[in-house]
């Protein structure tokens, strides 16, 4: 009688694609932090969330925006900017510089429009009110971006990394003790003695 090794739930294809799937779903939580956190934080840039139509399809409502500071020679016709309703307040909008112009006292200002609206805006943009332009976007995390707000981003973003991180490492631990043991399984048949029969 000779023995065969059991098969282990951690070594077949099932634990496989589970594996596969944990760390794909840990880079992708990495991946969608460091464009939306940490690449930002270093940038000195800002977020924004879209929440009108205006800018469709380029930024549709839910779209999230990564806007970059930038100098007045910097901006140019056709650039996607964020700036401030009035000079000092809160409330941003994201639109396309589409003229710009320069008065004798050297004062820039510029004309935006919306990309899905008709007409330029009413009311030209001065420099001051700029707070930058739009380095990249992502669809649909705005939403996220506005329900996760400060300390609240923070703690839940934590808790979500450390949690994929500890599960990828008892899957590692978990797959690498699997195959240590399925080693000395084959190793211990290859060194048991044969049972050849007699006739």
């Amino acid at each position: 009688m000779t023995d065969t090794p059991s098969t282990d739930e951690h070594t077949g294809p099932v634990w496989f694609i589970r594996t596969a799937l944990s760390w794909a779903l840990l880079l992708a939580v990495l991946a969608v932090g460091t464009v939306v956190i940490l690449v930002p934080a270093v940038a000195g840039a800002e977020r924004f969330t879209v929440l009108t139509g205006s800018m469709e399809p380029t930024y549709p409502p839910g779209t999230l925006i990564v806007v970059k500071p930038a100098e007045e020679d910097q901006l140019r016709v056709g650039d996607a900017i964020t700036y401030q309703l009035k000079t000092g307040e809160t409330t941003v909008v994201t639109h396309r510089i589409v003229a710009a112009s320069q008065n004798a006292m050297g004062e820039r200002s510029y004309t935006t429009q919306g990309d899905a609206n008709d007409a330029p805006d009413a009311k030209p943009v001065i420099a001051e009110q700029v707070r930058g332009k739009v380095w990249y976007s992502i669809p649909y995390l705005g939403y996220v971006n506005n329900w996760l707000t400060g300390q609240h981003r923070a703690w839940v973003i934590g808790a979500v990394v450390a949690g994929l991180f500890s599960y990828a490492l008892v899957m590692a631990v978990g797959g690498f003790r699997d195959s240590r043991r399925a080693r000395r399984e084959q190793e211990e048949l290859r060194g048991a003695p044969s049972h050849a029969s007699p006739y």
